[in-house]
C-alpha cells in the first residue's frame, strides 16, 4: 500500500513503531471503525511481517517503550496488540500493565486480540499446527504421576484440542495433554 503525504508528515518519515526510515509502507489495522488514514499505521520491512502475525523477534519489539505512547491510536492500538503477543516477556507485561486507553481504543484493540486468541501458540507466539513437533522448555510434572516429562524433550506429531492452550501428543512413550506456552516449536 502506498503512503499519502499526510501519513508520511504524521510519521514524520519513520516507522510509527521502532523509527527506521527504509522501506516503509503503509498498513490498514483490521477493526476500525473508518477506513482510511485513521486506520492506518506506517510501518518498517522488519516490523511489517511481525505485525501480520509472523515469528516474533523479541529483542526488536523493545521499541513498543517509546511508540506505545503516541498520540495516534492507530499506533496505540497496534502496539497494544503486539505488547499482547509478547506478554510471556516480563518486560512487555510491565509495559502493558502501564499502558491506558481510552475505551473505544481499547474495544478496538481488544477486537482484533480476540481473532487471534483462537490460535494455539507456542512459548515465541508462533503458531502451532496438528503434525508440528516441539520442545518442552521446562521440566512439567505429569498430573497424577511421579514422572516429570524434562525440559528438551521432543513432542513429535502434536495434535491441536478445543482448548486453544493444549496440545496433544507422546511423551516418554505415554499420550498426553501439554500447555502450549511451555513448549517451542521445532
Amino acid at each position: 500500500m502506498s503512503i499519502s503525504n499526510t501519513l508520511m508528515t504524521r510519521c514524520e518519515g519513520k516507522c510509527e513503531l521502532c523509527g527506521a526510515i527504509e522501506a516503509l509502507t503503509a498498513l490498514e489495522v483490521e477493526g476500525a471503525s473508518n477506513i482510511g488514514e485513521d486506520s492506518q499505521i506506517v510501518v518498517c520491512e522488519t516490523c511489517l511481517p511481525q505485525v501480520e502475525g509472523g515469528d516474533l523477534e523479541v529483542n526488536h519489539w523493545h521499541c513498543l517503550n517509546e511508540s506505545m505512547w503516541s498520540q495516534q491510536p492507530v499506533v496505540q492500538v497496534v502496539a497494544y496488540r503486539m505488547l499482547h503477543r509478547l506478554s510471556s516477556e516480563g518486560w512487555a507485561q510491565d509495559l502493558l500493565d502501564m499502558m491506558y486507553l481510552e475505551d473505544d481504543v481499547k474495544a478496538w484493540a481488544d477486537a482484533g486480540i480476540a481473532e487471534e486468541a483462537e490460535k494455539t501458540l507456542d512459548v515465541n507466539g508462533t503458531e502451532l499446527k496438528k503434525g508440528d513437533s516441539v520442545t518442552v522448555i521446562k521440566d512439567l510434572p505429569v498430573k497424577g504421576s511421579s514422572q516429570v516429562i524434562k525440559q528438551g524433550t521432543v513432542v513429535r506429531g502434536i495434535s491441536l484440542s478445543d482448548d486453544p492452550t493444549l496440545i496433544s501428543g507422546k511423551a516418554n512413550g505415554q499420550s498426553m495433554y501439554l500447555i502450549a506456552a511451555y513448549c517451542r516449536k521445532k
